[in-house]
């Protein structure tokens, strides 16, 4: 279960450029600097139950990324309170937390021990994680040398290796070539039918209506509406339609 109640995310916007710290400090001190507040995220309330698959829709800035990493723990709303219960597993960013310095044999046990597994669950699962990912003759190589879609399918390898309860995903079924892209599909729709709570943005309304229960539209931070997938979708299309 994952609840979000009366959520609002402020940010700090400087308007000067400040090229040192102490330029910054000076400018601090005779009260020089600028500060724009931008609001993110509004008043945003919404419950997703277990087994519910909700989709977030809306343009690029809506705030669909920052109510995802305000779910995920990643950042702390400035209004409001977020509640969860169960494990959770963020697929945001894929490879955020990979050292790009290091093989990607490496990066497994980077990635994995942020993500809470133990050395002794990697190295027994070590060969699933390659498997999935098909890299297996690209393990001893620096990530820095792969493709952002070789990085995403390392990523979604390792975030994938266990069933959680609450999924987080965004824009990660687009990565890599469509087979892979299949078989992405395929494994988070088996986490889906095994009753997992799942939080999916994609811009894809094709992927929202196959894989969603229930939608919740953005706009600029603002909630435009929450509800039945064919409902909100249609409202959506035509808020877009008039905007063309």
């Amino acid at each position: 279960m994952l609840k979000i109640d009366n959520v609002s995310m402020k940010f700090n916007l400087g308007k000067d450029k400040v090229n040192t710290l102490k330029e910054f400090l000076i400018k601090k001190a005779k009260r020089q600097i600028v500060v724009n507040e931008f609001w993110a995220l509004k008043n945003i309330s919404v419950e997703v139950k277990p087994g519910e698959v909700l989709g977030l829709v809306g343009s690029n800035g809506a705030g669909k990324s920052t109510l995802l990493k305000v779910m995920a723990g990643v950042m702390k709303p400035t209004k409001g309170t977020m509640e969860k219960v169960g494990t959770l597993a963020p697929m945001i960013e894929l490879g955020a937390g990979f050292d790009m310095e290091l093989t990607a044999h490496e990066n497994v046990f980077l990635n994995g021990a942020i993500l809470g597994y133990t050395k002794e669950f990697l190295e027994s699962k070590y060969d699933e994680i390659v498997a999935f990912s098909e890299l297996q003759s690209f393990m001893d190589v620096p990530v820095r040398n792969f493709s952002s879609g070789m990085v995403a399918r390392l990523a979604f390898s390792i975030a994938t290796l266990v069933a959680p309860q609450i999924l987080l995903v965004d824009e990660i079924l687009s990565v890599g070539d469509p087979p892979f892209q299949q078989k992405s599909e395929a494994k988070m729709m088996s986490m889906i039918n095994g009753g997992a709570t799942v939080v999916f943005v994609s811009h894809s309304m094709a992927q929202i209506k196959k894989i969603c229960t229930k939608a919740l539209w953005i706009d600029h931070g603002e909630m435009k509406m929450l509800g039945e997938i064919k409902e909100v979708l249609s409202e959506y299309d035509k808020f877009n339609d008039a905007k063309r």
